[in-house]
């Protein structure tokens, strides 16, 4: 969603989170299969596949398929470590209270560890991992607390920026000087220009 008061982009949510694998028939049993995410699309070529699987109409989950590529060590959602890191964990939103119990209910008889039904305040969660040990949350908003409604900082140490508010700070950064004109505009092709082609 726009911000107006600062003029930026439109978000419509997360295009797609890109994880690694390496035995995308694993991966794919588990994300369309038992989890219900349709394989919308994949692109490849020997010794390279990369996967796209639908979690809603706005966000998808891709995986890269390197056959040299290790499994990451489970990690415990949220645990601090000391190690290089820049991903703890995901979170996918479902719609109802049901729906976190029909995933646990799932993922149990499938064999995967599932944690309790927790309540964070302004969600329900339970965590997993899938069988790349990629750690997943699923959570149910609970409609009376709605914090994008009405934000609330709880820290009782919050960062100095955090005292700001919730709303983006107008001339922390530039302003864009030098627009880019429509002429430079180029857009160079990818891989994927294959999906608009006529097979």
């Amino acid at each position: 969603m726009e911000n107006k008061n600062i003029p930026g982009a439109s978000y419509t949510g997360i295009n797609h989170l890109a994880m690694a694998t390496a035995d995308m028939d694993m991966t794919i049993a588990f994300w369309r299969d038992l989890l219900g995410m349709r394989l919308v699309t994949g692109l490849g070529h020997p010794g390279y596949r990369h996967y796209f699987f639908e979690i809603s109409q706005y966000d998808m989950i891709a995986f890269f398929e390197w056959p040299d590529v290790k499994k990451i060590p489970e990690k415990d959602h949220g645990a601090p470590v000391k190690i290089p890191l820049a991903f703890d964990h995901v979170s996918i939103g479902v719609a109802s209270r049901e729906d976190l119990w029909s995933l646990k209910e799932k993922l149990e008889a499938a064999g995967f560890w599932v944690s309790e039904v927790i309540d964070h305040g302004f969600i329900h969660s339970i965590y997993s991992f899938d069988p790349n040990h990629i750690p997943i949350e699923f959570s149910y908003a609970i409609p009376e607390v709605n914090l994008r409604k009405h934000p609330k900082m709880v820290d009782a140490s919050p960062s100095t920026l955090a005292l700001e508010g919730a709303e983006p700070q107008k001339n922390r950064w530039p302003k864009v000087k030098h627009p880019i004109p429509e002429e430079d505009r180029s857009v160079y092709p990818g891989e994927g220009r294959i999906l608009r082609e006529d097979n």
